[in-house]
């Protein structure tokens, strides 16, 4: 028998203020939790204890992904520092090709290849942060037939990306932090999601 289509992949682009968020996000993965998680946030090139941080509130397994890695259900990858991480049909490719909008990693590098290689499979996730990466990402997943999700720029440290990724994405799901992963949760196996408000 074949699975339910449904989502495959959840991107997500998160930047200043983004440590809490993270960690609010992968603690509410439930430990069955299917779907590879992506994460590429803004830092800086000495910074080496995300993955630590982040395993310590999750049921998932959370490494930096590796060029080449295969992607595998049930676990959560990390861009690594200056480098852009780029989603292939079941692997990661890392490059050292110029910063997009001042930023390696870039979300929008991530987001587009994400939804190049997984079409309308993809849920797009924007975070908080202090600039407009990852909304033309958001945007060309949306078009391809994905799922955009925002947190509520009045929940976020740093409102500006939220608010330029509904700029960019105005039917987008907005929720505060403490919901997305709920909702994620609930998406699985689905083609529309179950709850959430759009960005009026």
């Amino acid at each position: 028998m074949l699975a339910p289509p449904g989502y495959r992949l959840v991107v997500v682009g998160v930047s200043a203020g983004g440590l809490m968020a993270l960690r609010t996000l992968v603690a509410g993965l439930a430990p069955e939790f299917p779907v590879p998680v992506v994460v590429v946030q803004h830092r800086s090139k000495d910074s080496e204890l995300l993955c630590e941080l982040l395993q310590e509130c999750s049921a998932l397994d959370v490494s930096e992904a590796n060029d080449k890695e295969q992607i595998i259900p049930g676990h959560v990858y990390v861009g690594p520092p200056d480098y852009h991480l780029l989603v292939e049909q079941g692997y990661f490719v890392l490059s050292t090709d110029a910063p997009v909008r001042f930023s390696r990693p870039s979300i929008d590098v991530m987001f587009e290849s994400a939804c190049d290689a997984y079409g309308p499979d993809v849920v797009g996730v924007v975070l908080t942060g202090a600039n407009a990466d990852g909304s033309r990402g958001l945007r060309r997943i949306v078009d391809r037939g994905g799922l955009a999700v925002v947190q509520d720029p009045d929940t976020a440290e740093v409102p500006v990306m939220p608010r330029q990724a509904l700029k960019a994405v105005p039917s987008a799901c907005v929720l505060p932090i403490g919901e997305i992963a709920g909702f994620l949760c609930g998406i699985h196996g689905r083609r529309t999601p179950p709850f959430g408000r759009a960005h009026a």
